[in-house]
């Protein structure tokens, strides 16, 4: 029995993953920002048959939230197998967090980024631990515009979410090469189109989410957690680090090769310090 965090757990293919876990017989921590919802997550989880359960409160559009999870993680579990960074939003309009931040940069990035390294040494003593990220396709063709991660100059709900997601997979590739030679992997991976509302909370935006996702043949949640639970599971990944993965099979970025190199993941890795303002070198 392993135990897991699944961030952003209380509805989607988040709830769905930690289901799936639960269901594998895993002891399960389950992430959210709403603690109705979270108590519902809880209650559907320990149904799944998880041994044991437990939810934890926290807005990734915080900072200083993100650290009390961690530090309530550290406190709580004797041990951390797996890491899920699942939670993730997408904004019709541009928004700031009470750190100064646009939200979605914050939420997608910035979060999972402080969340892990505050968990790492819990990790590396759980060893053989995994860290699972959730990206996206909407990676492709995007870069790191690194004169304005904030979206200030101009704001675009696909290109700004495109670009968190490219965020995510730097930060694997470079977390991985951190990790190098330890008993912790880090993957990265594509869920598929899947008509959760990509965290939409205006009516038009979660409607016109539901289109795109008929008309481009869009997934269960069910088919959507399969590849985080693969990664996180399977013995087919033990050991291995820095993948990109989608439908549970390493895959190809879609992207610049100059958007994905490691000179633009040790920039972005030095950024994400300095805008969560902590030393976050393992």
């Amino acid at each position: 029995m392993l135990t897991m965090l699944v961030t952003g757990a209380t509805g989607g293919i988040g709830l769905q993953t930690a289901k799936d876990l639960a269901g594998m017989g895993h002891s399960v921590l389950i992430h959210g920002r709403d603690p109705r919802k979270g108590a519902a997550a809880a209650d559907a989880v320990r149904a799944a048959g998880a041994p044991l359960v437990r939810y934890l409160q926290a807005d990734f559009a915080s900072l200083r939230q993100v650290e009390s999870l961690a530090a309530e993680v550290v406190a709580s579990v004797p041990r951390l197998d797996v890491l899920i960074n699942n939670a993730g939003c997408g904004n019709l309009s541009r928004t700031v967090t009470a750190d100064g931040y646009e939200t979605t940069f914050a939420v997608n990035h910035l979060a999972p980024f402080l969340l892990t390294n505050l968990l790492l040494d819990t990790l590396k003593k759980s060893g053989p631990a995994r860290i699972v990220n959730v990206a996206s396709r909407a990676h492709r063709n995007q870069e790191m515009d690194f004169d304005d991660l904030m979206s200030e100059r101009e704001y675009r709900v696909m290109r700004t979410y495109g670009r968190s997601k490219l965020a995510n997979i730097l930060f694997t590739r470079a977390l991985a090469g951190r990790l190098a030679g330890s008993n912790v992997t880090a993957n990265s991976l594509h869920p598929g189109l899947i008509a959760t509302g990509i965290g939409q909370t205006h009516p038009v935006a979660r409607l016109g989410w539901k289109l795109i996702v008929m008309l481009r043949g869009g997934i269960s949640v069910e088919e959507g957690a399969k590849t985080s639970v693969y990664l996180a599971t399977s013995p087919e990944v033990e050991g291995l680090s820095s993948g990109y993965y989608v439908k549970c099979r390493l895959a190809e970025l879609q992207t610049r090769a100059e958007a994905v190199t490691d000179a633009v993941g040790e920039r972005l890795w030095k950024v994400s310090e300095e805008l969560v303002g902590s030393s976050c070198s393992s």
